[in-house]
């Protein structure tokens, strides 16, 4: 009833707060020998963690993980995975002062209202730090569609403020791009187009000195998936997607495809015309355009899965705003702490671990279904 589990045959629950000792995810579901280390859970982690670089925020966690059940020498044993990651550098004093009062932008009072009680320090449960549990699991998730369908997600950020990149073939986008410029320096803002990441990192730098924030969009890409993963009317496939982004902590807005681009469009225009090729007795069907974004009726069609997720700027800003406190009185508020000028360079790994959950999800549900299914 709580809502701290996601999916039905690949299922997490998750568990933490932002100034509590620590983050924990449980996987079921998750079919045995898969491949799984410390090392591997490691690599995504980091991209998402604080601390990376000067443009997010410099709270610093080594995010470590551990796990703690369902893997033996090196592989899945096909029980219940249990992963940790503890919090190492909280300052709960920060917020000391902030705690009877309401911070714009942010969920205090509405966890007043449903709860009557709530942990004030860093937003508790409603932080953005419990998404280190989501970044492990989608970790188990990548490798799981990776091993059933050479499946492959890669996010990246297109916009940011008024700063748009155009990605003329997101599913050619790879995470070497995403990560490392042609110079060969980090790629901290993860834009795939060069001159569009410096702007873009430009800009959060002076959002950064003027004690403000920018939101922005990131577009995530699933490729390799196969035609027909997704269940017709209320699990489908992009339903599915659409709950996974807006469960993210400052996620307000979600389209795949061609998204609200369609509106604008005419029937002709949007529709995307199939074509075949035929080897070796086999037909492949594919379309010559992908409008569609990869789903069709709610269900993959073979071509890759494109959404987008706009992330709302940060609501924590050191400027003076006016607020009220828990008794209703008139004051005003200046958040402390640590926090992202923006949100969107470690929003990539979170993106796209739901995303492969999802994906993971609906391959085993499929597999369920149809055990000839090949894909």
């Amino acid at each position: 009833m709580s809502g701290n589990s996601f999916g039905q045959a690949f299922r997490i629950t998750t568990a933490g707060e932002s100034h509590g000792p620590g983050n924990v995810v449980i996987i079921d579901g998750c079919p045995p020998g898969i491949a799984l280390t410390v090392d591997d859970l490691r690599v995504d982690l980091a991209r998402r963690k604080p601390g990376q670089s000067h443009i997010v925020t410099q709270r610093k966690e080594a995010d470590e993980p551990e796990i703690l059940a369902g893997v033996f020498e090196g592989r899945t044993t096909g029980t219940s995975i249990a992963i940790l990651v503890r919090n190492e550098d909280q300052k709960s004093k920060d917020y000391a002062d902030i705690k009877d009062k309401y911070r714009p932008g942010h969920a205090d009072y509405t966890y007043d209202q449903k709860y009557g009680f709530r942990d004030y320090r860093g937003g508790g449960r409603s932080s953005a730090r419990e998404t280190v549990s989501r970044v492990a699991a989608g970790v188990v998730a990548k490798k799981l569609i990776s091993q059933a369908f050479g499946g492959t997600v890669v996010g990246y950020v297109s916009q940011v403020g008024s700063i748009v990149a155009d990605v003329a073939e997101p599913g050619a986008v790879t995470l070497q791009q995403v990560e490392t410029l042609p110079d060969g320096s980090p790629n901290i803002v993860r834009c795939p187009v060069p001159e569009r990441a410096a702007e873009m990192v430009q800009l959060i730098e002076e959002m950064r000195k003027a004690q403000d924030s920018v939101g922005g969009v990131s577009e995530i890409v699933a490729s390799g998936v196969p035609a027909g993963l997704g269940e017709p009317v209320f699990d489908k496939l992009k339903a599915d997607l659409a709950k996974a982004l807006f469960s993210i902590p400052a996620v307000v807005g979600v389209e795949y495809g061609a998204g609200f681009r369609v509106a604008a469009m005419r029937g002709s225009q949007h529709n995307d015309l199939f074509t075949a090729e035929k080897s070796a007795g086999a037909t492949r069907v594919s379309t010559l355009t992908n409008r569609h974004g990869g789903m069709l009726g709610g269900i993959s069609s073979g071509m890759p899965i494109v959404v987008r997720a706009a992330v709302k700027p940060t609501s924590s800003l050191p400027l003076e705003q006016s607020t009220v406190t828990q008794e209703g009185d008139a004051t005003t508020i200046r958040t402390k702490g640590r926090h992202d000028p923006c949100l969107l360079p470690r929003f990539v790994p979170i993106g796209e671990a739901m995303v492969a959950i999802v994906l993971a999800d609906h391959y085993l549900r499929q597999r369920g279904q149809r055990g000839d299914w090949g894909g």
